[in-house]
């Protein structure tokens, strides 16, 4: 039974870790997101302070997280990931959904998240858990499109998306 709760901070290299072996399901797609570094310990220690970072936990064993802060009036999701051995359990839309209720809690008026256009995955998995695409963004959304280019990822083929509480 998958288990959702606040990560704790004896836990980020073991989520740094899940990190580097989700993005190997990009192999042979985008050879750059999988070379590249997953968040660092400090970035994962302040989502954690600020109860931005939940996991999915099955015997104790974490099977997926997800990273998030508030922008704007919605709470962005940095970063989802489940282990591919836990691939197609629900975990991720679980996940969304815990996040989705923080966001209710908090006044907010939903999610929003950037992901790849046609990764099955992506976009379209996202889309049908109720994300629609973003016709126009907004300046933080704008901000975040800045902070991936100097990351040195493909903006082109990414989107932004929201789903309301």
């Amino acid at each position: 039974m998958i288990v959702l709760r606040s990560a704790r901070p004896e836990e980020i290299e073991t989520i740094r870790a899940l990190e580097r072996a989700s993005a190997q399901r990009f192999v042979g797609l985008m050879d750059a997101l999988v070379a590249d570094e997953p968040r660092p310990a400090a970035v994962l220690a302040a989502r954690i302070a600020d109860g931005g970072l939940v996991v999915a936990v099955e015997h104790q064993a974490i099977a997926g997280f997800a990273m998030f802060r508030p922008v704007e009036h919605r709470l962005y999701v940095e970063q989802i990931d489940v282990l591919p051995a836990f691939a197609g359990r629900r975990i991720g839309a679980a996940l969304l959904d815990a996040v989705t209720e923080q966001a209710r809690t908090a006044g907010l008026v939903g999610l929003s998240l950037s992901t790849f256009r046609k990764i099955p995955w992506n976009a379209p998995y996202y889309r049908r858990l109720g994300f629609v695409e973003v016709a126009a963004l907004t300046p933080a959304m704008a901000a975040i499109r800045a902070e991936h280019l100097a990351r040195g990822l493909d903006e082109d083929a990414r989107v932004f998306m929201v789903r309301d509480v």
